[in-house]
């Protein structure tokens, strides 16, 4: 098997870590292990032995994870080593080469990659800039057929921060059961909503609906490494031995840190802290962004700590990054890794002054790119 280069992971893999601003990431600024863990809840991970974890998660951990979920059992949860394991374990189990499969873009691209890799044939569906970032439902009915296998979508959507109103939710679930379709949803992004209000989940509304979620958005704990698929007790059966040949197991720590985060009580004040982190810090790319309207455009973002702007230079938004990186050692996304160029994502979910520091580095290069560009 062969695969494309993942341009967005390479770049933030060889770049985030060595740049003064990085303004790339699309969650809030991560939790510390101090403030998410009691002093008794550290003194009992200090004494866990470190042995290898229940493959598809502890019981405790898929109870958890389950309580999001109304109605189901463990037997449902299968836990991995983020969400990005998630993805890969269900594009894996469930493609064959020729398979229809209809892709929500812009999108964050890693089933995108895999869905070529693994010789699917791919069928795009825009949400459109016109719509406010919302699908055009007349598309949607116009590529869908009998051969169509998978629909994938991200909702709250990456890079857009679109939400899915009720209508293109059930466009999607009636396109989906004409053809005898699947609905593998990303919902990552649920509970970073700037309004506070949760985005509807994908499931309990169609009988053959995938989840995929975990930690590293909205609960701010990304190096926790923690996602999980939901679905049909024998769907999970038949994705878990996929499992055997990744990771095997999510970390024993990990498991443990996953179910301090997600009881009740610890879930809804991480949950809050997101949410205080999206309103403090929107208004200020906001501004930002107004301040220099001759040169962006901008629909607001719903959730996530992600705004996903048009500018109306003739330069290349990978070539604009490159300059950003290495004139003013700043990151921020091209659009051109979303299938969308003359766009760029911006991160808004780090520390205020820090965000304040890289638009300002951004600001800097405007006048420069204004002379350069042709």
């Amino acid at each position: 098997m062969k695969i494309e280069q993942f341009k967005m992971e390479r770049m933030q893999s060889t770049w985030e870590n060595v740049v003064e601003v990085n303004l790339s990431e699309s969650g809030v600024h991560p939790l510390s292990l101090q403030e998410l863990i009691s002093k008794d809840e550290l003194k009992e991970i200090l004494d866990t032995p470190l042995g290898y974890s229940q493959t598809n998660g502890t019981p405790e951990l898929r109870q958890a994870i389950a309580r999001l979920y109304p109605g189901i059992g463990i037997e449902q949860v299968l836990a991995t080593a983020g969400s990005s394991e998630a993805n890969f374990l269900l594009m894996w189990s469930n493609l064959e080469p020729g398979d229809e499969v209809i892709f929500m873009l812009p999108n964050y691209m890693q089933m995108w990659g895999l869905l070529k890799g693994f010789g699917a044939r791919v069928k795009p569906f825009w949400l459109r800039e016109g719509l406010g970032w919302a699908p055009d439902l007349d598309e949607l009915a116009r590529i869908v057929t009998k051969k169509t296998k998978l629909f994938i979508v991200t909702n709250p959507n990456n890079p857009t921060g679109a939400v899915l109103s009720q209508d293109a939710m059930t466009a999607i679930i009636e396109s989906a059961d004409k053809a005898g379709a699947w609905i593998i949803a990303d919902e990552v992004y649920q509970g970073a909503e700037r309004e506070g209000k949760i985005t509807a989940s994908f499931w309990g509304k169609y009988d053959k609906v995938i989840i995929v979620n975990g930690l590293s958005k909205a609960y701010g704990l990304p190096g926790v490494r923690i996602g999980w698929i939901i679905g049909p007790e024998e769907y999970i059966k038949k994705t878990w031995p996929y499992h055997d040949y990744t990771t095997i197991s999510p970390s024993i720590l990990s498991d443990r840190l996953a179910r301090i985060a997600l009881s009740p009580a610890n879930r809804d004040r991480i949950l809050q802290r997101t949410r205080h982190i999206l309103k403090r810090n929107y208004p200020l790319l906001r501004a930002w962004l107004e301040k220099h309207s001759d040169i962006f455009t901008f629909i607001p973002p719903q959730a996530g700590a992600i705004a996903f702007v048009r500018y109306n230079f003739m330069m290349n938004s990978t070539e604009l990054v490159t300059r950003l990186i290495h004139e003013k050692s700043v990151l921020i996304v091209p659009g051109d890794h979303f299938e969308m160029d003359h766009h760029l994502r911006f991160g808004f979910g780090s520390e205020p002054e820090y965000l304040e520091k890289g638009l300002a580095r951004v600001e800097e290069l405007i006048p420069e790119i204004k002379k350069s560009d042709g």
